[in-house]
């Protein structure tokens, strides 16, 4: 088994960016568990299916694949082949990506992808339930989180940035609706692992919540 670090989290604390800024600085192979649960959301959103139907949804399942790989150092997802690196941020696909996410079927389809991963590379992986559920042999497991305020007002700045117009409360109202979603579905639920270390970034730049992470692995390494 390769050295793997959890990191779990909400919506927009900011786990995708520590997660590369780490695996980038150890060496390691970072898994975006999160585009991967969004490519799942694009399929089913080009093929118009209706997530309520179990059947469908575990039909379609059987015939999505996909792959990470690299141009470069920068991560591409491929969805039957096809790279969607460019189709899977917004906000439409991150909301089915989260309702989607509570459905059995896909969960398992995705899981084993993972499990394999992390099994033969060193991997640094985020999520929602990566130390809880899926890696839950981790060497090093972090919760990551921030406050729904903060949270928002990161995402705000995103989307001002690529000149989307936005509306702060709107976001904010979205987040929690996604924690709450995220907190009580059935399947592996977001929730802190009971050995992992909790990080609260609301007062903390991305240097020094990655620098935390690095100091914690090598001191789990001593």
């Amino acid at each position: 088994m390769g050295y793997n670090i959890a990191i779990d989290g909400p919506a927009g604390a900011g786990k995708s960016t520590i997660a590369k800024r780490v695996a980038k600085e150890l060496g390691f192979i970072y898994v975006d568990t999160g585009a991967m649960y969004r490519a799942i959301a694009l399929y089913f959103l080009r093929k118009k299916i209706d997530l309520t139907n179990e059947k469908v949804v575990s039909i379609a399942c059987e015939s999505i694949d996909i792959t990470i790989g690299y141009q470069g150092k920068e991560q591409q997802v491929y969805l039957n082949g096809e790279n969607v690196n460019s189709f899977i941020r917004t906000e439409e696909v991150g909301k089915l990506a989260s309702i989607s996410a509570g459905n059995r079927e896909v969960r398992m389809k995705l899981m084993e992808l993972q499990k394999a991963l992390a099994q033969k590379e060193n991997v640094v992986m985020d999520g929602r339930d990566i130390g809880t559920y899926v890696l839950p042999k981790a060497q090093l497991k972090i919760f990551l989180t921030a406050s729904a305020k903060t949270r928002a007002k990161r995402r705000f700045l995103e989307l001002e940035e690529k000149g989307t117009e936005c509306d702060i409360n709107e976001i904010e109202n979205d987040i929690i609706e996604r924690d709450k979603r995220d907190m009580t579905r059935e399947i592996a639920p977001l929730k802190q692992a009971v050995d992992a270390i909790l990080i609260d970034s609301s007062e903390m730049t991305i240097e020094q919540v990655a620098e935390s992470i690095i100091k914690l692995y090598y001191e789990s390494k001593k």
